[in-house]
């Protein structure tokens, strides 16, 4: 599997390499520029130090021509594809000032985003042949969001809403300021003139009872066992071809995915693919 970066997110990656080379660089690279001659060529490889799946090379490359516009810079592995610790991932060739300038910057967006591609390739591969798809939520990196919901993407996953704009989530807290479940989507239902998807979250049999009167097209099961979570599919299911999707969430990890795609929902969200994910080991290697 391979994923382009989204033409959309090209304006997010160039703010984002510019903070953070302005942050790195600062008034400029001491080390390097006392060391390298201006003029001294070369090339690079960016190399994993482990299996991982790929995300961020766009990131990395506009940091590298961020430094100097001069720069060759080519991707050896596309964003989705899974590769071997000593596969390259980025090729670069030109001057080496500039390359290792910028070495550090385009290797945090290599090495975080991959890290979030490969844990959430992991979540799809335990759920494989349940039918349950994976899930990311909005517990992402201040001003990172696009590019760690694309890198949930390039392993497989899917994004849930992108903010708090697209998507009409009536959780514990809404229900609670508005009065109730039922209050909370009719008031829902008399704004939502632009017909933007609803989804309520519910943590008990009787809430979900008075979800599914309500007709929404997304129930939430928060925090709920397995076998609630199996009754839950088998109560929705009841109502044929007018039920809702049914969406898992809370304290699912790697140990316990399975069982709970097991259950029969068909969405299972998963914070920890962009709140936790360890960053993938990855390296650059000088040579003249």
């Amino acid at each position: 599997m391979t994923r382009p970066l989204d033409p959309g997110l090209g304006e997010v990656v160039e703010r984002l390499v510019r903070m953070a080379l302005d942050e790195d660089v600062g008034s400029g690279d001491v080390t390097t520029l006392w060391t390298v001659p201006d003029d001294t060529t070369g090339s690079a490889v960016v190399v994993a130090k482990e299996d991982l799946v790929v995300a961020g090379t766009e990131p990395a490359r506009r940091s590298f021509l961020a430094c100097d516009a001069g720069l060759a810079v080519e991707p050896a592995a596309e964003d989705g594809r899974r590769v071997r610790a000593g596969d390259p991932l980025l090729t670069v060739h030109g001057r080496l000032a500039p390359i290792l300038t910028g070495e550090r910057t385009a290797l945090n967006f290599l090495g975080r985003l991959s890290g979030i591609a490969t844990l959430t390739a992991r979540f799809v591969d335990a759920v494989r042949g349940t039918g349950a798809r994976i899930l990311d939520t909005r517990k992402t990196t201040p001003g990172w969001r696009a590019l760690e919901k694309e890198a949930v993407r390039s392993g497989g996953g899917f994004n849930h809403r992108m903010g708090l704009h697209d998507f009409v989530l009536v959780k514990d807290n809404h229900i609670a300021a508005a009065g109730g479940i039922t209050e909370a989507v009719l008031r829902v239902r008399r704004e939502n003139r632009g017909g933007l998807p609803l989804e309520v979250e519910v943590t008990s049999e009787p809430e979900l009872e008075e979800a599914l009167v309500l007709g929404v097209g997304r129930i939430l099961l928060d925090n709920m066992s397995p076998e609630a979570l199996a009754r839950a599919v088998r109560r929705a299911r009841e109502l044929g071809t007018d039920r809702p999707e049914l969406e898992a969430s809370g304290n699912v990890t790697l140990d316990n995915v399975r069982r709970v795609a097991e259950t029969g929902v068909d969405w299972i969200s998963v914070g920890a693919l962009t709140h936790s994910a360890r960053a993938a080991d990855v390296s650059l290697r000088v040579g003249r």
